[in-house]
């Protein structure tokens, strides 16, 4: 049975942090509490290089289309410190982008950190991004992202069974002719979301008319922009879109109103993620809501729990969203 951490720690009767802290000859540790565990770790046969000890959260930015204005990264974020810390582990934090000339450099300092446990937030990665980091030496899990070309352990949102009961509960409310707000840069949620927004359109017998989607930007600024492109050329408009995410609900929302509809009155809208501030737009955003810390927490303890697994078969763990009913949403059965 390998020795790690953990069983240093129950032996010994110190906490994993201090016995981490110990192993790694880092200052803070008593004298006499740190040759007990050296002595311990020995005796067991224990090798530093072959433990983690501390957890690399890296941050792939792609061209920062999603993850700069959104508020979702930062409670995931949350999440993966704060479990990290409850598993007596320090956290790294590494913001990677394609566009660094140094950008490989650094894919081989993290990847070959073997003390090093590599939580990767995948959410702007594309296909051709993934590749580099199926060869990574140390143990890696891939956070909010999904390859068909490589296999990782990975968590991340169920999209598409998320956007299915997103359009499955306009459809209760009476709406039949059901838009989509689709956000030109097709990251892998995105596509995954609007799978679910056609198989559920195409289950509920409606069709899906060209003219009811819309591509717009995905920052606010950018899709209220292309939203109000959209509706000036429209011949006519859905009575309910679903958006990829609430960043894009909220910008077309916005250019809703100016061009003259009423939100919910003439045009219904239902978001993704659940961010703060769709609490407060006008009005509050009916939305999917992501469980972003315990996203974060379930990546770190699966990355921990790797190396006690027998089979290293990959595992993928979709945590599930729920669908929060605010004021953007209107019932029109008796209409």
């Amino acid at each position: 049975m390998k020795v790690n951490i953990r069983k240093i720690s129950e032996i010994t009767g110190f906490s994993m942090s201090t016995v981490s802290n110990a192993l790694n000859r880092k200052k803070g540790v008593n004298k006499n509490t740190a040759e007990k565990i050296l002595k311990t770790a020995e005796e067991l046969g224990y090798r530093v290089e072959e433990e983690i000890t501390k957890i690399r959260f890296v941050i792939f930015r792609k061209n920062g289309m999603i993850i700069d204005e959104s508020s979702f990264h930062p409670a995931v974020i949350e999440g993966v410190e704060r479990q990290a810390k409850l598993m007596g582990y320090e956290t790294v934090f590494c913001y990677v982008d394609v566009s660094d000339t140094d950008y490989e450099e650094q894919l081989q300092d993290i990847l070959t950190d073997m003390q090093s446990g590599v939580v990767l937030l995948g959410t702007e990665m594309l296909e051709e991004d993934y590749t580099p980091y199926a060869g990574a030496r140390n143990r890696i899990i891939l956070l909010d992202g999904h390859s068909d070309s490589h296999a990782f352990d990975s968590v991340l949102i169920n999209d598409m069974e998320a956007a299915e009961e997103a359009v499955a509960y306009l459809e209760r409310k009476g709406h039949r002719r059901i838009g989509y707000l689709r956000g030109e840069f097709r990251i892998q949620a995105f596509r995954s979301r609007e799978k679910g927004y056609y198989r559920m359109m195409n289950q509920c017998g409606f069709p899906v008319e060209p003219g009811y989607v819309a591509t717009v930007g995905t920052r606010i600024e950018t899709a209220y922009q292309k939203m109000r492109e959209y509706l000036s050329g429209a011949k006519e408009v859905p009575t309910a879109f679903f958006a990829d995410n609430d960043v894009i609900a909220i910008g077309c929302m916005r250019a809703m109103k100016e061009c003259g509809y009423d939100v919910p009155g003439d045009i219904s809208v239902i978001g993704f993620d659940d961010v703060a501030y769709g609490l407060v737009s006008d009005p509050p955003l009916s939305t999917m809501h992501v469980y972003k810390q315990e996203l974060g927490a379930r990546a770190v303890r699966e990355l921990l729990s790797m190396e006690e697994k027998e089979s290293r078969a990959k595992v993928k763990i979709q945590v599930c969203a729920e669908f929060v009913e605010r004021g953007s949403v209107k019932d029109i059965r008796e209409l």
